[in-house]
């Protein structure tokens, strides 16, 4: 396994999980792995769609070991996370898992990870190809601070469907565990060391959780309207595009509205409490007869003239909506009807359009003013 400055190449990365029955990895030329963190995993067990079925209908695992994992400790680790990431870890207990941005000093999104506290450090898990440059960033930040920086050699596998029937089986060595609050079917992270995945999957294979294909999680996830950096966002992208990101109503999403100061808080705080963001993610079916499904990075058109009005994301086809895709859209065009990705047809499915954005405090201000002016 090759790594960079301890983090593995995503390039050569190979999982041992690649050698159960018929695993078969991502087809390049796919146009669900473009763009995509899939390299050395398996992209489904001879059954892609059937998977997908077993995963609505109960507990199977999924190996995602391919993504970096970062370790975080030291006494000052919570206030220094804090100071630099969108979530509010200070007063973090054991046990506590969200999501987590870095941003830009401007709010575009640079570094989107999974953040869980253990008793005695921070994980931090995103895709590999994402993992040096936060590692470096992380490490540049430390000046005096009492915190070291560190790759670790963990993976990730994640059980859809619940962990009912394995609550009782011992499983090796397991670093990290975690239940995520996401939109998808129940889920638990599995966080443990690449040389115990075969381990892993045997114990779980012997409780009747069956392995399920990195496509499978993709279908879920694109249905959760949970994005990954490399297909579904670009460099433009600030939190509020992605409406659950937001902290609110008990959901700790990867923003949290109420603490101290850190990169791109003032982009958030402006659209928050005066504004809207000009583009939305949202869910977006796909015209399945098209001669040829559209690739993320694709231009969303809409009118007769094919203005610009967006840029699709990751695509894949799932068991029982069809070829779906997640889109970056301009809020104007999200009411105005059918668009085109390519030579795809495509509609926004209304579900997806966020019911809860904020009050808007800010904006409320500016118009009692307005209206005390002009009485």
């Amino acid at each position: 396994m090759a790594t960079i400055g301890g983090v593995t190449d995503s390039q050569t990365y190979r999982s041992p999980l690649l050698d159960l029955p018929v695993a078969t990895p991502a087809n390049p030329d796919d146009p669900a792995a473009t763009g995509i963190d899939a390299a050395g995993v398996a992209w489904h067990y001879g059954d892609p769609l059937g998977e997908q079925r077993a995963a609505a209908q109960g507990p199977v695992f999924i190996d995602r070991s391919q993504r970096g994992v970062l370790r975080v400790a030291g006494e000052e680790a919570a206030e220094f996370l804090n100071n630099l990431l969108s979530q509010k870890l200070d007063d973090a207990e054991p046990g506590f898992s969200a999501e987590a941005l870095d941003m830009d000093s401007q709010g575009h999104v640079a570094h989107h990870a999974f953040v869980t506290r253990t008793a005695d450090a921070f994980y931090l898990d995103l895709p590999a190809a994402q993992a040096e440059s936060l590692r470096g960033y992380l490490e540049r930040m430390i000046f005096w601070s009492k915190v070291t920086v560190e790759p670790t050699g963990l993976g990730v596998v994640t059980v859809l469907g619940g962990t009912g029937s394995i609550d009782d089986v011992p499983l090796p060595r397991v670093a990290v565990s975690r239940t995520v609050d996401w939109a998808g079917p129940a889920r638990t992270d599995f966080l443990v060391e690449r040389g115990e995945l075969a381990g892993l999957a045997a114990a779980l294979t012997g409780a009747g959780v069956q392995p399920a294909g990195l496509m499978t999680w993709t279908a879920a996830r694109v249905a959760a309207m949970e994005p990954e950096h490399g297909a579904d966002l670009d460099d433009k992208s600030i939190a509020h595009e992605v409406a659950h990101w937001i902290g609110r109503h008990g959901h700790a999403g990867a923003v949290h509205l109420h603490k101290g100061c850190y990169r791109g808080q003032e982009t958030v705080s402006r659209v928050e409490n005066i504004g809207r963001s000009p583009r939305l993610m949202v869910l977006l079916q796909l015209d399945g007869s098209a001669p040829e499904l559209p690739v993320p990075g694709t231009d969303i058109t809409a009118g007769p003239g094919g203005r610009r009005v967006g840029q699709l994301g990751t695509v894949v086809h799932h068991f029982e909506d069809g070829p779906v895709a997640l889109g970056l859209v301009k809020r104007s065009a999200l009411t105005g009807g059918q668009l085109q990705a390519g030579e795809a047809a495509a509609v926004v499915d209304p579900d997806s359009l966020p019911v809860d954005e904020g009050e808007h405090a800010g904006r409320a201000a500016i118009d009692r003013l307005r209206e005390a002016r002009r009485g």
